[in-house]
């Protein structure tokens, strides 16, 4: 579904490309400078101290999603100067891409970036050696994760456009919302192996994000059904 959208609404245009990328790159440099944080924490602290661990572990989740979220401002900003250099160049005096478009390729472009580290990581462990499930754990593993990264990558997109309406309208709650939603599906990972615990509240909150999203966007209850209807 993520390669869907990237071919259907952003390969054909160069400035969405340049966005998208723009996007992902800022996404990896949160997850550098937290996984840098992280990993200094770990090196400082007990290697013995299992409890420690697993409080550093949740603090490291934490503030990457709270690092994420600050980047996901600053591209804001960015696009926000972009934007006006494009007005000042046109001949038309408008922008060629509008700021929910910018919100909308933005969004992917974090979404895409954090699937692929996902993915990478599942597939390094899905090399070998070993079997999953052997000691009795879940078989299903990889596809929950698989899953989970697509929720994820969906996630990462409406955040985006709620995220940009936020800070276009100075609606400081919409921005909250995000970083609570954020803050809540990262935590909700810590209930596996309990897949269903982590991937259901995942699925609603996409829901519940989606809708959100599509209403910001001028989506109304109308234009859906015509949509479905194909009329």
């Amino acid at each position: 579904p993520a390669f869907g959208l990237f071919i259907f609404t952003i390969a054909r245009d160069p400035l969405r490309i340049i966005i998208l990328i723009a996007g992902a790159f800022f996404w990896l440099v949160s997850l550098l400078l937290s996984s840098l944080i992280w990993f200094i924490a770990v090196k400082a602290s007990d290697p013995q101290d299992e409890r420690l661990q697993k409080g550093l572990l949740i603090f490291g989740v934490m503030f990457s999603v709270l690092l994420q979220e600050a980047f996901r401002f600053l591209y804001y900003k960015l696009l926000r100067k972009a934007i006006e250099g494009l007005v000042a160049l046109s001949e038309d005096g408008c922008s060629p891409i509008s700021i929910q478009q910018m919100a909308y390729v933005a969004g992917v472009g974090f979404g895409l970036m954090s699937g692929a580290f996902s993915m990478i990581n599942l597939l390094a462990d899905a090399l070998g050696p070993g079997t999953v499930g052997i000691h009795g754990d879940s078989q299903l593993y990889f596809l929950t994760s698989a899953f989970m990264t697509m929720v994820l990558i969906f996630l990462h997109t409406f955040w985006g456009i709620l995220f940009f309406h936020g800070c276009e309208h100075r609606r400081w709650w919409e921005i909250a919302a995000v970083v609570i939603m954020h803050l809540t599906v990262s935590g909700l990972s810590f209930c596996n192996p309990m897949y269903v615990g982590s991937l259901v509240p995942s699925y609603l909150l996409m829901a519940a994000a989606a809708a959100w999203a599509y209403l910001l966007s001028g989506g109304s209850a109308q234009n859906l059904r015509r949509f479905l209807l194909c009329k």
